[in-house]
């Protein structure tokens, strides 16, 4: 695989960071000159846009995608986050819209080409009412972003790949192709859900893969309740196998270090960076 370094950035809220120039700081200490930048702090201007976009860029650092967060969201527990996550809840719908539409004006303004997030739970049963309000909801997120030529795509792990390539194709029948959502996969969330084999998803889900996560987890031993996340490496995750299949697909995708557990963060980042490094030559 060509040029992976190339292709290697970072999750800016894996990092922590206080400040914009901190933010820049971090990533360019790590020797990476790519990341995904948490979209939120600059909507709610807690952080201003032009001297983050600024910092980022005197430090060589590139903005290759963008995240954003929904409101209400509860992670205390799979059930909690199975009622609370994503663009599920009724009462935070038209906050969430507007929230959506806010990112995408700062994602085109400064040329980010993709921002992703989590849609929710998203039920198997095609026939299910939740599921057409959700398919209808992804399709207005998906229009509000195309409208500015940005991309989305959906975090994996909340629903296994079947029930995702079945909502992708619900969702993209009736969207532009400049609009149609993609799948932002992270194989750490596929086993923290327990909702499959990550390989197996991956090889499925390839033809909407536009950006990868690497992260790590191991699976819970009490059904029902989260796995947990460990430094890449070290969980269940077969990289190796995984980058094979990454290179079957012939996926050029950016690779975005995410690491949202531990108190040592930066040092779980460089391990996840050597790792990506050793594994691909």
């Amino acid at each position: 695989m060509s040029n992976v370094m190339d292709r290697l950035g970072v999750c800016s809220w894996s990092l922590q960071p206080a400040s914009p120039r901190e933010l820049a700081d971090k990533v360019a200490s790590l020797g990476l000159r790519k990341v995904q930048l948490h979209l939120d702090p600059i909507r709610e201007g807690a952080w201003k846009a032009d001297e983050t976009a600024g910092l980022l860029r005197l430090a060589n650092v590139r903005i290759a995608s963008g995240m954003m967060g929904t409101k209400g969201e509860d992670y205390s527990t799979l059930e909690s986050i199975r009622l609370t996550g994503g663009l599920r809840p009724d009462e935070h719908w038209e906050a969430n819209l507007k929230a959506a539409e806010g990112n995408a004006i700062f994602a085109a303004r400064f040329g980010i080409p993709l921002v992703t997030f989590h849609a929710g739970f998203l039920p198997h049963d095609a026939s299910d009412p939740l599921r057409t309000r959700m398919v209808e909801r992804l399709r207005q997120f998906a229009e509000v972003f195309a409208a500015r030529n940005v991309r989305v795509a959906l975090e994996t792990g909340q629903e296994d790949a079947t029930t995702l390539l079945s909502v992708l194709s619900d969702v993209n029948t009736e969207l532009a192709p400049r609009a149609r959502l993609g799948v932002n996969f992270d194989p750490a969330n596929m086993i923290l859900y327990a909702m499959g084999d990550p390989i197996d998803a991956l090889q499925r889900l390839a033809p909407h893969v536009m950006q990868i996560h690497i992260k790590d987890a191991k699976p819970t031993a009490k059904p029902g309740t989260w796995g947990s996340e460990e430094v890449a490496g070290t969980g269940a995750v077969d990289w190796p196998r995984f980058f094979e299949a990454v290179h079957a697909a012939r996926l050029q995708c950016d690779l975005m270090i995410e690491r949202e557990a531990g108190s040592q963060r930066e040092s779980d980042i460089r391990t996840a960076r050597d790792l990506v490094r050793r594994v691909l030559g």
